[in-house]
């Protein structure tokens, strides 16, 4: 039988341990033998044995153990989990450029129609989700008390999830490339903002200067310059304004997660652990797709229900909503000389399912930290490419000295709020 270190074996000077061997055929014990080990005893594992050989009948001696100490020079291979993680990381930077990038061009085909995008994006979510649901309920994962929560909240959350979502897709499709990444950090200003006010959360130095780093680097980079060198140089205030508002609403929706579900929000209110469900279920943790899957419901629901409101960003009147949307669907199938439908859409949405995926599958080998350190790397990856001329965007855009140092500024926010999170082991995805 083996049996994992114990804090007997640290009674020994910090470089030594012993390894005493008992013979049981011989009543003299042997010496000890020292044995040099490494500085860190954690990385050389010991495994203990321990036998029993009885005397014969006609002996006297008595039952001597035969303890054996044996000290393992194998080691877990971290070659192996750091090439994992570099791996996983490249993965997830390449699909979240990829996911930045192709919701510009996405939009590019359904200008117009940026409401319709919305609400097909949204029950294709809804339909994945629930057939997620559904599967774990079938394993018994899912259990019927989780099903029967109250729906309040998760009725607020679609709702600013919906707004977030059509508000965000509608300035997208006015404004610049470059400037989307760049509009879309303030979601971090909102987040801890709104945790401070209603969750009462306190924050580290670091991580206040870190939020105002990325809130003056939004600004340098969106506002500074001459008139015809500023990105958002011939588009109207309302268009960043709209973006900014839209970040706010996902980050409503962030917090009210964290009120409802979790203890532990690490990763932009991926990391839970439930708080009011586990009171509620006696201790059990809520699924997470629970939240994702009538969310999303409820998202797909308020989008609609929202669409007379939200079509007025776009002087859509009421009664020509029909007629919009049945434009929309034309759009997405090419039948009205949209260029680049339904190809760009479906591949935004394929890809922005993997990208979800692999920041999941990235905090399970790595941490929190990582992961949202990856994911901040793409900020300037996205800026990059959104730049330069694509298809269906030939002509690009140029960055100006001030855009640039806004941008270096928002980065220099963003890794100083994320290293100043403490890193545990607790933030692993099991």
């Amino acid at each position: 039988m083996s049996f994992p270190l114990t804090s007997s074996f640290h009674s020994l000077p910090s470089h030594f341990a012993a390894s005493f061997l008992v013979n049981s055929n011989s009543a003299k014990l042997q010496s000890p033998i020292l044995m040099s080990l490494p500085q860190n005893p954690s990385s050389f594992p010991l495994h203990i044995s321990r036998s029993f050989t009885r005397a014969p009948a006609n002996s006297s001696a008595v039952f001597r153990p035969n303890l054996r100490v044996r000290a393992s020079s194998k080691t877990p291979n971290q070659a192996t989990d750091a090439k994992l993680i570099a791996i996983s990381s490249a993965v997830t930077i390449t699909f979240a450029v990829a996911n930045r990038v192709l919701y510009k061009l996405a939009l590019v085909p359904m200008k117009e129609y940026p409401f319709f995008l919305a609400q097909f994006t949204t029950f294709g979510y809804v339909a994945i989700y629930f057939s997620i649901l559904f599967l774990r309920y079938r394993a018994g994962i899912v259990a019927n008390e989780m099903l029967s929560l109250p729906k309040s909240r998760f009725a607020a959350i679609g709702m600013l999830e919906a707004l977030g979502v059509a508000s965000g897709m509608a300035s997208a499709a006015m404004l610049p490339g470059p400037a989307i990444p760049i509009l879309n950090q303030t979601f971090l200003v909102w987040q801890l903002l709104f945790s401070a006010v209603l969750l009462g959360r306190r924050y580290s130095f670091n991580q206040i200067a870190g939020c105002l780093l990325v809130a003056v680097g939004v600004i340098v980079a969106v506002t500074s310059g001459s008139e015809t060198s500023q990105v958002l140089s011939g588009i109207k205030l309302m268009w960043p304004g709209v973006m900014i508002a839209s970040a706010a609403f996902q980050a409503g929706a962030s917090i009210i997660k964290v009120k409802a579900i979790p203890i532990c929000h690490e990763f932009y209110g991926i990391e839970f652990v439930f708080i009011d469900a586990a009171k509620r279920l006696h201790g059990k943790s809520l699924d997470i797709f629970v939240v994702n899957s009538f969310g999303s419901g409820f998202q797909a629901l308020f989008v609609l229900l929202l669409l007379p409101l939200l079509s007025n960003l776009k002087g859509i009147p009421f009664l020509e909503l029909p007629s919009y949307l049945k434009s929309g669907a034309a759009c997405f199938l090419n039948l009205g000389g949209c260029e680049g439908a339904p190809l760009l859409p479906l591949l935004y949405i394929v890809t922005n399912m993997a990208f979800n995926i692999s920041v999941l599958n990235l905090l399970k080998v790595s941490s929190a930290i990582v992961a949202s350190l990856t994911v901040t790397l793409s900020v300037p990856l996205s800026i990059y490419i959104l730049s330069l001329p694509l298809p269906y965007l030939p002509n690009g855009a140029s960055l100006s000295p001030f855009f640039l140092f806004g941008s270096l500024i928002l980065m220099s926010g963003l890794v100083l709020y994320n290293i100043a999170q403490p890193s545990k082991a607790g933030s692993k995805w099991d």
